[in-house]
């Protein structure tokens, strides 16, 4: 993992507290073919642009590196109303489809075990960008039920030691 923390600024890094944590988000980043380090360059881009307000803690690239944008005791940009009490993972892709390749995938799980644990979570705890108001984040997710529910349960063999 990459610390590549963005500078303060008020529309990416807005240094706010993060209260608790009690849920952990899986968003897409909406750009296929980019990479984690794009991704998080484009958060730190909207310091001088001030197009939006956006970020989120974690970008997993789709070789399966992951680079850390924000501190896990501070709130980013990622989901309305639910920015104070949560971490958000944006995932990079390579197909219209938004389907995360292979590598992300086992690194979203591996990150998601590891965050669970530090803050004493359940797989119930982790949603989908969607299931906060319904954007089609991720897509891929968003569109196939069936795969949400695997990667849940796939979450839950990870956490107990089954190999997947």
């Amino acid at each position: 993992m990459e610390e590549a923390f963005l500078t303060p600024n008020p529309y990416s890094r807005p240094q706010d507290a993060l209260s608790t944590v009690t849920q952990l988000y899986v968003h897409y980043t909406a750009n296929p073919g980019t990479s984690a380090r794009q991704n998080r360059d484009y958060f730190e881009g909207l310091a001088q642009t001030g197009l939006t307000s956006a970020s989120a803690h974690f970008v997993i690239g789709y070789e399966g590196e992951i680079v850390q944008c924000i501190p896990l005791n501070e709130m980013a940009y990622a989901v309305i109303g639910e920015n104070d009490h949560s971490i958000s993972i944006e995932c990079c892709y390579l197909d219209q489809d938004g389907k995360f390749t292979d590598a992300t995938y086992q690194s979203l799980l591996k990150l998601l075990g590891w965050l669970m644990e530090e803050y004493n979570l359940d797989v119930s705890d982790v949603k989908r960008h969607y299931d906060a108001g319904g954007k089609l984040c991720p897509l891929y997710y968003a569109e196939h039920e069936d795969a949400w529910e695997q990667l849940k349960q796939d979450l839950s063999d990870y956490i107990s030691g089954e190999k997947v």
